[in-house]
């Protein structure tokens, strides 16, 4: 079997509460949460006065594994140059040392990346550093559909036709053994950058740069675009200190020339927005790239960088792990989602802003049609799983297909029905086709390791690949039966139930007088928020309405709430939580689960909350 690696008011405030609507959009049929409060840690007190912060922060920081002040300050103060240094990434010395000599005998390279957010960017990084340098080089990204995930044999021997010389993967190749072996034959030498996890036996290429060939590096949870980024800053660093750049004019103390050094750092721009797409942890050098990356986000000089910022009418705001994740990154995902992905690497790469602009708007539109696909399908998939009881308290897990499922959105939707129904999902686009072979998108839950999953059902299948949250796979049509009962069974066998209930993990229990404009300015030191590092969430038990809730929104289904402890009165919002009115008004006390936020209005600067769950004596 051949197998392949992939696999977050009022209305004159609407602006800024939108991207928290996004985020915390509540369903009155979604199930209900589990409230699992971290207890108080005994090293807050010590934690919080070495680090010059309050106690709240201090509880925050050891609920995230932060446990020592140095850890500490610089995950609160990231600095880009506790980078880790390019020279330690495993397998970067001989890459660096074939792409010198690529570029200095003017061999064609080809880049060659994955459709996604992660291999979009990470190609883009190189493709412009190498085109700094003079190389001759192109980029080839594989088409979803047609194509597939990973280096495929076809596109192998269409590149060496063309003359590609040195191909270098960007975002996947560790497992494509038999790619990499026609490569060989075809007179193609091949660098492979890559963070999926490795088969038992590694491709032939003339290096494989990749953080879990050493297990002492230190992040070996690096993004595909942050491999990608460290490679490009070890060729400058080559072609800084005895390449082209070397004369009378070098600059001095190891720095980079200075047009290398900017391009860097406008990378970091493309390598925080792969990082954060990929959903990778969020703590330790990836947090260090995407603070910086995000910082420096809206003054990047890449044109189609501002492109895309301008499209999403993100210009002139501040730009935040959710805005990357939700609104820039799925404008360069639908190229590859409901086209080519090709077109989003265009834009990442030119410099002629008439045409960024054309393709930024073009993405826009896709990223539109992708979201009515994909609200079309959920709908379909909810009425599947209603209609065959699947909904059952005992299932363990889903297995759909459908005929006439977007491949290119089916991993989305499997993503929206572990969110609503907490369950391991596999969506499959079960087409009619030439071969009768279907596509499928797997997503799973904390605690269920899906690739264990689906190598034990295997042998109903064509090809599979991934890791332990998200996997890809082909089969027959008429196997599919076969594989979700088998599937199902081995999730019944191996689902811890506790793991099948969706928890709400709060950071802390506090009384409402904890919660001031001056604490939640302090917490957002946090930031930027996402796996490994979720926006800080709290909870305070026995509070009561101070006025009475005020449904809004153009349908009325969220709510506007003042609640108070006795310690402290607070203005809430309440996304999607429009239903609850009548049950707040009949209760005297009642729980809250909230993200606090500051709320500029009117000139005056005030904390309210975020409410994520509301929480009934009954």
């Amino acid at each position: 079997m051949r197998t392949s690696a992939r696999t977050q008011t009022k209305n004159s405030k609407a602006s800024q509460t939108e991207p928290f609507l996004r985020r915390h959009k509540a369903r009155s049929d979604a199930p209900k949460k589990q409230w699992v409060v971290l207890p108080p840690h005994p090293e807050v007190d010590e934690l919080a006065k070495s680090l010059k912060v309050s106690p709240l922060l201090a509880q925050v920081l050891l609920n995230r594994g932060i446990t020592d002040v140095s850890t500490g300050s610089v995950f609160l103060r990231p600095k880009l140059n506790d980078l880790i240094r390019p020279e330690l990434m495993p397998g970067i010395e001989p890459a660096v040392s074939r792409i010198r000599q690529a570029v200095k005998n003017r061999e064609k390279i080809t880049i060659y990346g994955d459709y996604d957010v992660d291999g979009i960017t990470g190609a883009a990084i190189l493709w412009q550093l190498l085109m700094l340098l003079g190389a001759d080089v192109s980029y080839y990204v594989p088409h979803r559909i047609d194509e597939g995930y990973g280096l495929n044999e076809e596109a192998v021997q269409s590149l060496a036709q063309a003359g590609t010389k040195l191909l270098i993967t960007v975002d996947c190749g560790v497992t494509a053994v038999e790619s990499a072996k026609l490569a060989g034959q075809l007179g193609l030498d091949l660098i492979i950058t890559d963070h999926h996890a490795p088969g038992p036996q590694l491709p032939q290429a003339a290096a494989v740069v990749h953080p879990a060939l050493d297990k002492s590096y230190p992040n070996q949870d690096s993004s595909g675009s942050m491999v990608a980024y460290k490679l490009a800053w070890a060729i400058a660093n080559e072609f800084t200190a005895s390449g082209r750049f070397a004369s009378q004019n070098r600059t001095s103390g190891g720095k980079l020339e200075p047009k290398l050094r900017e391009f860097m750092l406008n990378a970091t721009s493309l390598a925080a927005m792969g990082t954060i797409a990929d959903v990778v942890d969020l703590r330790g050098e990836n947090r260090i790239l995407t603070s910086y990356g995000l910082k420096s986000l809206s003054q990047c000089k890449l044109a189609g960088v501002q492109a895309l910022i301008e499209s999403a009418g993100l210009t002139g705001q501040g730009l935040d792990s959710f805005r990357i994740g939700f609104l820039l990154a799925p404008m360069l995902n639908a190229a590859g989602r409901m086209g080519h992905a090709r077109l989003a690497v265009e834009l990442l790469i030119n410099d002629n802003p008439v045409r960024s602009a054309e393709i930024a708007q073009y993405l826009k539109e896709q990223n539109v049609q992708r979201r009515q696909c994909e609200r079309k399908i959920l709908e379909q998939a909810r009425e599947k799983i209603a209609r065959q009881g699947l909904d059952h308290p005992d299932r363990a897990s889903f297995v759909l297909a459908g005929h006439s499922w977007h491949t290119g959105v089916i991993g989305i939707v499997a993503s929206r029905i572990v969110d609503l129904y907490n369950r391991p999902t596999i969506m499959i686009n079960a087409a009619v086709s030439e071969n009768n072979i279907a596509q499928g998108s797997a997503r799973s839950i904390d605690g269920f390791c899906l690739l264990s999953a689906i190598k034990a059902c295997s042998q109903h299948l064509v090809t599979f690949g991934g890791h332990k949250m998200a996997a890809g796979l082909t089969i027959e049509t008429e196997k599919i039966d076969q594989f979700a009962a088998d599937f199902e069974a081995y999730a019944q066998k191996h689902l811890d139930k506790n793991d099948s209930v969706a928890k709400l993990n709060i950071d802390a229990m506090v009384p409402l007088s904890e919660i001031r404009r001056e604490a939640v300015t302090e917490l957002a030191m946090l930031s930027p928020y996402g796996r490994g590092n979720p926006s800080p969430l709290f909870a305070t038990k026995g509070v009561r309405l101070a006025s009475p809730p005020k449904a809004c929104g153009a349908k009325g289904n969220h709510l506007q709430l003042v609640i108070t402890d006795n310690t402290n009165t607070i203005r809430c919002i309440a996304f999607g939580m429009g239903n609850l009115e009548k049950k707040l008004l009949e209760h005297d006390f009642f729980d809250v689960a909230y993200q606090p936020q500051l709320n500029n209005y009117n000139g005056s600067c005030t904390a309210e909350l975020i409410l994520t769950d509301i929480r009934f004596g009954d």
